[in-house]
């Protein structure tokens, strides 16, 4: 039976006839989705025509308006009815007998019925009062009486509409967001609610209410599918239920994935939460737009008055990274940017949005999608580096994470990711997605950087730890090996690719053990130590375990859970410094700095070289080498200097006020060849510009120079930079952290430092430790991503490690001058 012999039974049937007929639309396999809601709208609005038309003479003056889900025709097999009976005024007895007309029918078919009767002056008014009629007008369509009368009222509605949207808009957020609290994120529950739930079809309708306004719109890219899609969900839930629901409980979801025709439940929760994402991600785009469209028109009055005219002021763009700046609250791409010609740029902008605390652009994420070539394998130094950094800015990760996954930079990046992405976990312990809950771990693990060092690789095995749970088996043996491969894919040498697929591979091994066998046993401790194979291994393992547990859900961590890993951590670390570590062999100075060191010495100042570093691309060439040093990152920059005072911070301060960030730094003392008496320090650092080009070498000397006899007042001109140009709030970083090694050697202390690196951080350290009288015998420092991880060996005047509590003293009042 076609759809017009199915309207026309209805039309002379009755109340009876449309039953019918209805019955039979929702259980014909010919029409689903889209076109089913059609007719059955259609097939509603024939009958309630003939019953708007069944009285003798039909009142002048009224009309039946369906609004809200009826109005735009998404009418589910279980949706109420949204009706108007819209009227002039002018005859209410006979509009009352008409309205009885029309809903009793209803009623006795149990239809739900959300039914008015106004005038349009009350209906507007009622509108101006109640956000969530005036939304329901927005999509009010005409069924039967007078055409002029309900062409009348909508565009009254949509110009009242349009012009309270400054208003009624920020009402309509606060109202979108309480719900959120309310019902949570629909891409993450495992019994989510299709319409209430953030991502859901309310938002959905939000999104067109906004696009109503000329306001702001919505990202229309995957919009219209997503809702779509959801509708189809919940037609199928109505019907596998028989009731008006749009909560999709557990035992419902394989019934529900059956009569769409999908595989099983998984696949049906993995498309639900892949359409609320992008209406998730278009509402945040959206909202963003909004409150920039409304800051812009409440400050352009007082900008006009003091312009003393209309001249529109151009845009602050203030740099952040090179081809990256902010502007009106949001990171876009500068204009010499070109994506096409700039693989790292997604990275670095991510990165840079990240640490900033600031949305990346829209346009700019379509822009790089769209222009932006592959990264080479493996991946250049810097690339491997914005992604640390990115995984280490905390909670601003994960905006800016889903704004790059939105437009398919992140499985493009790591293709390995589509496996994970949107997959649900049947879990009551997890709250997340599994793509989630990897980034929700890398914020963990960004909390806890000070306690290891080599955040970076603690970052990225937070990213990976269950990126095996797309594949069939054990997710940590499967994940091993695919973080073999990302690790190496993007640039990591062999051996931390080795650590990074042991902690992979490991990542519930302590948690495991600690609750589930005697610790007493020396056994459990000697089976675990073997599995991990090293102190600093187990130390980036027991950081990884915490961020994992806290990241699936409060269920999963515990002080009790946390105090039996620490005595595991405590005895296999007994077991690891049962073995004397050998004392590290003096390397030998290369013929260059040689040379740098012979001419310092000679001339009585400082003596340096800025050379830039070529990165291997060849892949089997850097594979061939086993015990590769991790990639040079900037350029090269060799520092020779008459053993002084002062050095470390006259340095560090010098490149600070240059902008150049410090990468990795080496500090150590330069015996001088047979027959020249005296000692040179010699620094071999890598240095990269925070934007723009580096300066000249004989910049940084005659800088140097001056710093170093006092005439240069490093302190000062930081400062008054920093005063000019304010830091943006960005991310909240953790505290730093100074520690003093242990045993770490005999012949100094080494002091620990692990902070986020800041401009000018190494030379606050310098300064306070040339304040404590200690001497910096040698120094390794690295920044990994936005983390700091200084090691500095010290000595007392005589040249000897310090006293227990004279080197705790020094850490102590270095940690509080790097709080302050």
């Amino acid at each position: 039976m076609t759809s017009t012999d199915t309207r026309t039974e209805a039309e002379d049937s009755g109340p009876s006839g449309y039953a019918a007929a209805r019955l039979r639309l929702l259980q014909g396999e010919a029409q689903s989705g889209p076109p089913r809601r059609t007719a059955l709208a259609e097939l509603t609005d024939e009958w309630l025509t003939g019953l708007f038309d069944a009285g003798s003479e039909a009142p002048r003056g009224v009309s039946l308006v369906a609004v809200g889900g009826y109005g735009r025709g998404e009418l589910s097999p279980r949706s109420d009815l949204d009706l108007l009976l819209l009227h002039d005024g002018s005859d209410s007895g006979a509009v009352a007998a008409l309205a009885d007309r029309i809903w009793y029918p209803v009623w006795d078919l149990g239809l739900d019925l959300d039914h008015s009767v106004r005038t349009p002056t009350e209906a507007r008014k009622t509108a101006s009062e109640d956000l969530k009629v005036q939304l329901g007008l927005l999509d009010a369509r005409h069924i039967a009486g007078d055409l002029g009368l309900t062409a009348g009222l909508r565009t009254a509605v949509l110009a009242d509409w349009r012009n309270q949207a400054p208003k009624r808009l920020p009402e309509l957020q606060e109202l979108c967001a309480e719900r959120a609290e309310r019902q949570g994120e629909l891409q993450y529950l495992l019994e989510p609610d299709l319409k209430e739930a953030r991502g859901g079809l309310r938002d959905a309708t939000a999104l067109r209410a906004v696009a109503a306004s000329w306001l702001a719109d919505a990202p229309r890219e995957g919009l219209t599918d997503a809702r779509r899609r959801l509708l189809d969900v919940r037609d199928a839930l109505h019907l596998a239920t028989g009731r008006a629901t749009d909560r999709l409980a557990l035992q419902e979801q394989d019934q529900v994935a059956a009569e769409l025709g999908l595989l099983d439940a998984d696949t049906l929760l993995r498309q639900v939460y892949e359409a609320a994402r992008v209406v998730s991600y278009a509402s945040d785009v959206t909202w963003r737009e909004v409150g920039r469209v409304l800051r812009s028109r409440a400050v352009r009055p007082r900008l006009r008055a003091m312009l003393g005219g209309g001249a529109k002021p151009a845009a602050e763009r203030s740099p952040l990274a090179e081809g990256v700046v902010e502007q009106d609250g949001e990171v876009v791409l500068a204009r010499a940017a070109r994506p096409e010609r700039d693989p790292v740029l997604p990275l670095r902008a991510a990165a840079a949005a990240a640490q900033s605390g600031l949305p990346l652009s829209l346009h700019a994420v379509r822009r790089m999608a769209a222009a932006v070539r592959p990264l080479p394998t493996p991946w250049p130094a810097e690339a491997r580096q914005e992604l640390v950094t990115l995984l280490g800015s905390g909670r601003p990760t994960i905006e800016v994470w889903e704004a790059l996954e939105a437009e398919g930079l992140i499985t493009r990046l790591l293709p390995d990711w589509e496996r994970v992405r949107c997959r649900p976990q049947r879990n009551a312990v997890h709250i997340w997605t599994v793509d989630r809950h990897l980034i929700e771990t890398a914020v963990r693990a960004s909390e806890l950087a000070r306690r290891v060092g080599r955040p970076d690789l603690l970052l990225v095995a937070s990213l990976l730890h269950d990126i095996g749970k797309g594949w069939p088996g054990d997710h940590s043996v499967a994940g091993e090996i695919i973080a073999r491969d990302v690790a190496a894919r993007i640039g990591f040498d062999r051996a931390d690719v080795a650590v990074l697929a042991t902690l992979v591979r490991h990542h519930l091994l302590l948690i495991d053990t600690a609750t589930r066998r005697d610790l007493e046993d020396p056994a459990t401790v000697r089976a675990v130590a073997e599995a991990v194979g090293s102190q600093g291994t187990l130390e980036l393992l027991h950081a990884l375990t915490e961020a994992d547990a806290l990241a699936t859900g409060p269920a999963a961590w515990s002080s009790w859970r946390a105090s039996l890993v620490a005595d595991l951590v405590k005895r296999v670390s007994a077991v690891f410094a049962g073995d004397v570590p050998e004392e590290p062999e003096t390397v030998a100075p290369t013929a260059e700095q040689e040379r740098l060191a012979i001419e310092s010495f000679r001339t009585g100042g400082p003596v340096l070289s800025l050379r830039a570093q070529t990165e291997p691309v060849d892949t089997e060439a850097v594979a061939a080498s086993a015990a590769q040093d991790p990639e040079p990152l900037g350029v090269e920059l060799l520092i020779a200097v008459p053993d002084q005072p002062g050095v470390l911070p006259a340095v560090a301060g010098v490149l600070a006020m240059h902008r150049l960030t410090v990468r990795t730094a080496g500090l150590r003392a330069l015996d001088l060849p047979d027959g020249v008496a005296g000692s040179v320090l010699l620094l071999d650092w890598r240095v990269a510009a925070e934007y723009g080009s580096l300066p000249q070498a004989a910049r940084l000397r005659a800088d140097l120079v001056r710093a170093l006899d006092g005439s240069l007042d490093i302190a000062a001109r930081l400062a008054e930079r920093d005063a000019a140009y304010p830091r943006r709030r960005g991310t909240i970083a953790p505290p730093p952290r100074v520690t003093v090694a242990p045993a770490a050697s005999r012949h100094a202390t080494v002091i620990e430092v692990r902070a986020h690196d800041a401009p000018g951080l190494l030379h606050r350290i310098g300064r306070a430790l040339e304040e404590a009288n200690v001497r910096v015998r040698s120094m390794h420092v690295s920044t990994l991503g936005a983390n700091a991880v200084d090691a500095f060996y010290v000595t007392g005047a005589k040249g000897s490690p310090l006293p227990g509590e004279e080197a705790a003293s020094v850490a102590r009042g270095l940690e509080e001058m790097l709080r302050g």
